[in-house]
């Protein structure tokens, strides 16, 4: 028999975080459970669907040792109604059954046994680097949204990390707009690189790193890769490609350079773009002195609109189209005041910087394709 003491919303907190990976692969049944471990007064609690692994650990009154696997979606369904309370488990491992006992009463569930569940991988001679936890957690929000969906391209359904005795870089794009976003004050001592899918960094920014203190210990191979904080644990199998030539879209010498308010721009796209035909979502950009034309419609419905902003311009006049919904999402996610579009011309790739530098170690570079202006 084990028996352990543990506050209802501590474990309920706790489980949550891992409930994103629990009961997502089918083929297995004993991947519903949670994996308990309990030993010197703490729990170990590890979810999987074998692509991703992660695990969290936290303190309890226990005189037991022992391991179980309880139902994860009834046992956190079940958490969430108790207010703040010590809770008792009593798990008898010989009968399968795990009793929760309450203020108000007492819960079965059926437990199974732990040695089904599958042992997280461990990575030998692995490379090694630590990662300030609130950066990590910036370089995730600057490039997950721009990940592909295409199965087709594999890599591109996944951020690049890039790692160098100079910086460390992460890269994301769709083929249709692209972020790339370097620090260099995270470094490595060798070059390493390897591609994180987007299931686990959408764990890792939700669950791993908003409750991590200060630092991120990260260990990969070409196989997999291992995030560790004091509290959690996350492996993740990376995806086995290698990631496009990104340095060769982005065009290198663009000397029209435009400057606006960056809410200025982003609200009047919005407007504009409700405008533009849905199978193209285009919206074009006339830029002449320093006034510059946002225009779209829609022929086949007879639809039109077209504004006219202030703006600092230093190039050719110049025409260009977008996807509205490209570059919406990227203005959107850029966190500037003032914004940088430079260009070179209007069948290559814009390019979108912040107008200033608010941290000396932080390099932003946005990228969005053109659409041919009819």
């Amino acid at each position: 028999m084990i028996k352990f003491i543990a506050s209802s919303t501590v474990i309920y907190k706790n489980l949550l975080a891992l409930n994103d990976v629990a009961g997502t692969n089918t083929s297995q049944p004993i991947l519903d459970n949670f994996l308990f471990e309990i030993s010197n007064n703490k729990l170990r609690v590890t979810a999987s669907d074998l692509q991703t692994t992660i695990s969290t650990n936290f303190d309890i009154e226990s005189d037991s040792e022992g391991n179980i696997c309880i139902p994860a979606a009834l046992l956190v369904d079940s958490l969430k109604d108790f207010p703040e309370q010590p809770l008792t488990f009593l798990i008898d491992i010989d009968n399968g059954s795990c009793e929760i006992v309450s203020d108000f009463g007492k819960y079965n569930l059926s437990a199974l046994n732990a040695d089904e569940f599958p042992r997280a991988i461990s990575i030998e001679n692995p490379g090694k680097t630590v990662v300030p936890a609130d950066i990590l957690a910036l370089a995730v929000k600057n490039t997950l949204f721009a990940v592909g969906n295409d199965d087709l391209r594999p890599a591109m359904s996944g951020v690049f990390f890039q790692m160098t005795p100079e910086n460390t870089t992460f890269v994301a794009t769709d083929a249709h707009k692209l972020v790339r976003y370097r620090r260099t004050d995270v470094k490595s001592d060798h070059v390493a690189e390897f591609i994180m899918a987007k299931k686990p960094l959408n764990i890792l920014a939700k669950s791993v790193l908003p409750s991590a203190d200060e630092n991120v210990s990260i260990q990969y191979n070409e196989q997999n890769a291992i995030f560790t904080t004091e509290r959690m644990r996350l492996v993740c199998r990376l995806i086995d490609n290698k990631y496009p030539n990104y340095e060769a879209v982005i065009p290198k010498e663009n000397p029209n350079h435009l400057l606006i308010r960056r809410a200025t721009l982003l609200e009047s796209v919005r407007r504009v773009a409700k405008f533009a035909s849905k199978s193209a979502n285009q919206v074009r950009l006339d830029i002449a002195g320093n006034e510059l034309v946002i225009s779209a419609k829609d022929p086949d419905y007879g639809t039109q609109a077209k504004e006219t902003l202030r703006c600092d311009y230093d190039g050719n006049d110049m025409t260009i189209g977008f996807n509205s919904r490209y570059l919406l999402e990227l203005l959107n996610q850029l966190d500037a005041e003032d914004m940088r579009l430079e260009m070179s011309e209007p069948s290559r790739a814009g390019i979108i910087f912040p107008a200033e530098v608010t941290d000396e170690h932080e390099d932003m570079l946005m990228l969005v394709m053109p659409i041919m202006v009819s």
